[in-house]
């Protein structure tokens, strides 16, 4: 099961990317009085999304357009092109991150998670006993796996097999940082640098203050000090190569909400 996920095989090779994935819907034109809408289905959107070589693409049902049984269409389609479908979930609640693995995502994503102790719950949500609470009986996840047969090889090999990434996005997770990244169970610190800008007091607004860039490195320095890999949100190409090359694990590259006319 690990080596069927894409995203888990890249972190130990070094680089990884990916994209976000936002829409399942958009608002297309409008004739006089006759406003148009077209129907995008998250299914179509997620394969062309995976089908351009990338090792991961983030579902974002924290900002996203995408509610619960679209969220489970895109990681179906995801999967199905050998790519790993990571999903954001809104909250730290554990039925959350139940919903999200049960849907057959290869890992989860949590924003706004500030301590130490929210770690250890969030591992123990997204890991079957012993090591944590999550409960079984989805028939769902196991086909999101090739070469995993059935759910009881899925129950077996879940526990080592998907990625669990904390985003670090506030001055109370910054200051916990050294402390989450010991997390056992935590695979990666992501950088949300547009929440953590505002959180610190220097929002990232087409430049970035150097009082945010250090934070951003004690976010990295902080992940590999403790074994782990960081990873972080770029809104560029170039951006994206930068951050790669400072040896971040897990980049972004695009986030298909940001590419449109006008």
């Amino acid at each position: 099961m690990q080596a069927a996920n894409r995203l888990q095989t890249a972190l130990k090779k070094g680089a990884s990317f990916g994209a976000w994935h936002m829409l399942v819907r958009s608002l297309l034109a409008s004739s006089s009085s006759i406003l148009l809408i077209f129907s995008q289905p998250g299914t179509n959107l997620a394969r062309q999304m995976a089908s351009t070589g990338l090792d991961w693409i983030l579902v974002d049902c924290e900002h996203g357009n995408i509610a619960d049984a679209q969220m489970h269409e895109s990681v179906t389609a995801i999967a199905a092109m050998s790519v790993s479908p990571i999903v954001r979930i809104p909250s730290t609640e554990p039925w959350m991150i139940k919903r999200a693995l049960d849907a057959g995502a290869h890992g989860v994503m949590v924003p706004l998670l500030e301590t130490a102790a929210q770690a250890r719950d969030v591992v123990k949500a997204g890991k079957f006993p012993p090591l944590g609470r999550r409960g079984f009986g989805s028939p769902f996840p196991q086909a999101a796996f090739k070469g995993v047969e059935t759910g009881v090889q899925y129950l077996q090999e879940a526990n080592d097999g998907l990625v669990t990434v904390i985003q670090i996005e506030t001055k109370e997770a910054l200051a916990n940082v050294e402390e989450i990244a010991r997390v056992d169970g935590v695979d990666v610190l992501f950088v949300g640098p547009f929440d953590l800008g505002n959180n610190i007091g220097h929002p990232y607004i087409g430049t970035m203050h150097d009082n945010l860039r250090d934070a951003i490195a004690k976010i990295h320095k902080a992940a590999h000090d403790a074994g782990k890999k960081s990873g972080i949100y770029c809104t560029s190409g170039a951006q994206a190569r930068e951050y790669a090359d400072m040896g971040f694990e897990m980049v972004s590259l695009a986030a298909e909400s940001r590419h449109r006319r006008g």
